[in-house]
């Protein structure tokens, strides 16, 4: 009882899916659900109460940037709506997305800048965090305090990201502005999806506010599975395989031969894949019991034949997004042209902004020389060329999205790097067509290797240490039997743990639509008791190795 008091308190609470107290917060929201769900406004206006509650418990009074987005962008929609004239929309509609990004970038990036500032200018500027100031009382907080530090706000990325959907397809009238402030609110605050996604569409969610709950046996049966499948994927093939063994290698990899470091990464592959596809698939069976459908965010990446149909199985909704408002708007393989020169001119700038290298200046210079020249010398290539530099544009954004760091920069540069090269090796692949079992066993490995290798620059932190690492996993690879059945004794159950993710994730889909089906259509009972089982054995195996969903930092 005591626990379920704290859950409902306003005391700090950690709610993510993984944890037992989110399980007793669900409980009781949906008691309540049950009796008001029949109204559709009063079930918009309690699920948005309910999700707020959940945002503060989360983030604390961060939740006050996410009524300020509601109300904002909920007004912009309106506003943009009731022009007449198509500037003004557009006016309108740049404040819009300005506000947001700016937001974005304050709570993302105030610090990066700061500290970056004062670094090339020797200042000592230090940013006004204001939820700070407000949490300890309008003092002057200590340099130990926590609320000294500007936290991130849990989900701002991917609720800035809706909004910015939403206001964008108002614009296009491809929707047109919700009515109702509470559906709006629900519709972008919803909790399930409001930390970690999958990013909401008005055309594909705001339907289904209109209509009635329901929910069968079979989707009820469909949602718990989806549940049971991310608790499995987040405490056993993520969290485990992590704290046992991914840690430990990537922390000290100069304690291993460099054949362990390489295993190590291709273990994160598998963790990243568990820990964010884990949530998801939770997100979309809490969703599916409340009567409302979320968009399949991951479809077996690892099963991808070219990087290109990676980003398509990969992340999918945060994928779309980049195409619709980042990609086409720049161009996309149609042409290029101020937008894309303007936004590799700020890469660079940033970048020299960030490392004081004086040539990134002369690069940029000389970038725009050949871009033109490239054009005026080959003008029948303007598509190859504009697809090209908007690909590697929109890699490196998104790249910096996750964090203002030379290392994911590489990383976000790799795999613009890879999709260029795909884009021109298919066209004279020798074996781009054949669909041979052994064909396409070599297209999953070499992009699964690729994409795991990328992944050095978004595991390793520090300037240096992901080149290290990488250097040291080549140099020092050392394979001997010895040292091999060495790291299969000393990590017997996450290497097995490992080798049993693979499986599961490249059987084909098929089995685990077969599972899925089955466990739908038991009883009740059966279902019952086979989750009770099942959770109990999950967290009795995984006790002591929880960790932070790995998205929270973006």
């Amino acid at each position: 009882m005591q626990r379920l008091l704290d859950v409902f308190s306003l005391a700090s609470v950690d709610l993510t899916f993984s944890r037992l107290d989110f399980w007793l917060f669900f409980l009781v929201v949906m008691i309540f659900f049950s009796f008001l769900h029949k109204n559709k406004l009063v079930r918009s206006i309690y699920l948005t109460a309910v999700s707020l509650f959940f945002y503060y418990k989360t983030s604390g009074l961060s939740v006050f940037i996410l009524v300020f987005a509601l109300a904002s962008n909920y007004s912009f929609g309106h506003l943009i709506a009731a022009q007449t004239k198509e500037t003004s929309r557009k006016v309108v509609l740049a404040i819009a997305v300005i506000l947001n990004i700016f937001v974005l970038a304050y709570f993302k990036y105030a610090y990066f800048f700061t500290s970056s500032f004062n670094d090339f200018f020797h200042t000592d500027y230090e940013v006004f965090n204001m939820i700070s100031y407000f949490k300890n009382g309008f003092s002057a907080y200590g340099a130990n305090d926590i609320f000294g530090r500007l936290l991130l706000p849990a989900g701002v990325s991917f609720f800035t990201f809706s909004s910015i959907g939403y206001i964008v397809d108002v614009y296009r009238k491809e929707v047109p502005p919700i009515k109702n402030v509470f559906h709006y609110s629900f519709f972008i605050s919803f909790f399930p999806h409001l930390i970690l996604g999958p990013i909401v569409r008005a055309k594909e969610f705001v339907p289904q506010i209109s209509k009635p709950y329901s929910l069968n046996k079979d989707e009820f049966g469909w949602a718990i599975f989806q549940i049971l499948k991310g608790i499995f994927k987040k405490l056993v093939l993520a969290d485990y395989i992590a704290v046992h063994f991914i840690d430990k290698i990537v922390d000290s990899p100069e304690s291993y031969p460099g054949f362990v470091s390489l295993v190590a990464i291709f273990a994160y592959s598998l963790q990243i894949y568990g820990d964010f596809s884990g949530y998801t698939d939770m997100a979309t069976g809490v969703a599916r019991l409340m009567g409302f459908k979320l968009m399949k965010n991951f479809n077996s990446p690892y099963k991808s034949l070219n990087t290109a149909e990676f980003w398509r199985r990969w992340h999918i909704s945060l994928g779309k997004w980049w195409k619709s408002y980042l990609y086409i708007p720049l161009g996309g393989n149609r042409t290029g042209g101020l937008a894309s020169i303007t936004t590799i001119s700020i890469i660079f700038l940033f970048l020299f902004f960030f490392t004081k290298w004086f040539w990134l200046l002369y690069a940029l210079v000389a970038f725009i020389a050949i871009y033109f020249t490239v054009l005026w010398l080959f003008p029948h290539a303007k598509k190859i060329i504009y697809r090209d530099m908007n690909l590697m544009i929109t890699m490196v954004v998104g790249g910096l999205w996750h964090n203002p760091n030379q290392n994911y920069l590489v990383w976000g540069a790799l795999n613009g790097l890879g999709l260029v090269f795909y884009n021109h090796w298919k066209k004279i692949s020798p074996y781009e067509q054949l669909n041979h079992w052994l064909v396409r066993a070599w297209k999953i490995f070499s992009t699964f290797t690729f994409m795991t290798i990328a992944r050095i620059w978004f595991r390793v932190e520090g300037k240096s240490e992901p080149f290290d690492y990488f250097n040291h996993m080549v140099s020092k690879f050392h394979f001997n039997i010895d040292a091999f059945l060495l790291m299969c004794s000393t990590f017997s159950i996450p290497l097995i743990i490992l080798v049993l993710g693979m499986i599961l994730h490249w059987l084909p889909e098929r089995n685990e639509t077969w599972l899925e089906n089955r466990f739908s259509k038991s009883s009740f009972a059966m279902q019952i008791v086979t989750s009770c089982v099942f959770v109990i054995g999950i967290y009795q195996l995984v006790a002591d190795t929880s960790k932070h969903f790995v998205y929270f930092y973006f």
